[in-house]
């Protein structure tokens, strides 16, 4: 169990990670930001909307319980990654910039796994201690 914590952690850190400093430069329409939306053809007024939402993903991902948010928020990760690497796509990017995209989708999914690993073991656990 504290191996499967361990690496959920590390997965959820990096994750937690890489979503706040993507929101960061979304809330204050950063001039960078708002240059990528454009190259994009988004308009700019959902930077902030991107950002926050960002966020609150990773609030629901931290705080313990509220599983059905905290499954939201992952699947609300998912979306934002799918959508910016088919924009990235759609505009002809090159497929080097699809690297951090990968290491996206990596750390949600070993995120994603570790927790419901956890929770597998915490519940086979609770059972066991009921049954004794």
């Amino acid at each position: 169990m504290k191996k499967t914590k361990i690496i959920y952690w590390i997965f959820t850190g990096l994750l937690v990670a890489l979503m706040v400093l993507g929101s960061i430069p979304d809330i204050m329409s950063a001039p960078d930001a708002v240059a990528l939306f454009n190259d994009l053809g988004y308009p700019t007024y959902l930077l902030p909307f991107i950002g926050i939402a960002k966020l609150l993903g990773v609030v629901a991902i931290l705080i313990p319980g509220f599983p059905r948010i905290k499954e939201w928020a992952y699947a609300g990760f998912v979306f934002d990654l799918t959508g910016a690497m088919y924009s990235s796509i759609s505009v002809g990017d090159p497929a080097s910039g699809w690297l951090l995209f990968i290491i996206g989708y990596i750390l949600i999914a070993g995120s994603y796994i570790y927790h419901h690993k956890i929770i597998k073991s915490a519940t086979s656990c609770t059972l066991s201690n009921k049954n004794s």
